[in-house]
């Protein structure tokens, strides 16, 4: 049982369900601000090391509310689409999963300020832009060959995009300073935890394999005609009874289960003492 699992079976009632929509409401929060009064932001609300080691401790929360863009129309895209990547990795992952993997990216925020702080003595505004970044990557490791349409034009798969962004941060860090480098790593950190912790090389590849050899026996024609090709191996729906459902194998368990998105995270893992048994 992973670090992720454990946590969740301990804290998994606390979890925020559709916590993307609290952000989004954040953000709408902090135009309102930022058009009311530009400076209250910095004064009171920014992630200031400085300010948080002086006993405004709101700011390890507050700076969430500084939008992506102070442009109407691009704060409304850039809404939706931040929207529609939470929505659907926490559909994938689950309610706690997709709480957590925020809140870590959160906390390693302020980390990275009060790290810079104080061993730089430098005050570093930092908001939460990579914050929602690291989505898009989690999103293009989980669903690669899930289709955007950049700028609702062009159609692009989602590991293109994670290779892009991951290009583009490879040029940060060998460009910036030295604070510059410790806020993306750490901005990373959420990234980096579920994606070494949870989906380790050896099992993706096993995973890959299983998945290449049930595509190609159903092409093969091994299924009957009209038959759903994807099945719970707990709650038994297919992709018949709901297209939007979203199935994986389990690379833990002992043999070819594949699971829905409820139940790919809950479910007990079968191991090869209980097939035999």
């Amino acid at each position: 049982m992973s670090w992720i699992d454990k946590l969740e079976r301990r804290f998994g009632r606390y979890a925020v369900n559709n916590l993307m929509l609290y952000l989004i409401i954040c953000y709408a929060v902090g135009y309102l601000i930022y058009i009311t009064n530009p400076n209250f932001y910095y004064n009171w609300l920014c992630l200031n090391a400085s300010a948080i080691l002086h006993g405004q401790i709101w700011r390890i929360v507050t700076y969430l509310v500084a939008p992506p863009s102070y442009n109407l129309i691009w704060l409304v895209l850039l809404s939706v689409i931040y929207y529609s990547l939470g929505r659907s990795l926490e559909q994938l992952w689950g309610t706690f999963r997709f709480n957590l993997y925020i809140i870590i990216g959160v906390l390693a925020n302020v980390l990275a300020a009060l790290i810079i702080y104080l061993v730089w003595g430098q005050i570093y505004i930092l908001d939460a832009g990579n914050l929602y970044m690291t989505m898009l990557l989690a999103f293009a490791a989980t669903m690669p060959d899930m289709q955007f349409y950049l700028y609702f034009v062009i159609p692009i798969k989602a590991k293109w995009l994670g290779i892009f962004y991951a290009a583009y941060i490879a040029l940060e860090l060998f460009t910036s300073n030295w604070p510059g480098r410790v806020s993306i790593v750490l901005s990373l950190l959420n990234f980096l935890l579920f994606f070494f912790e949870s989906r380790k090389p050896v099992d993706s590849m096993y995973q890959a394999r299983r998945r290449r050899d049930y595509t190609k026996k159903m092409r093969a024609g091994t299924g009957r005609p009209g038959a759903p090709r994807h099945r719970c191996a707990v709650c038994g729906r297919t992709e018949q009874d709901d297209p939007n459902l979203e199935f994986r194998f389990c690379s833990k368990c002992a043999g070819n289960y594949e699971y829905c998105q409820d139940h790919l995270y809950t479910h007990v893992h079968v191991t090869q003492d209980s097939r035999n048994g």
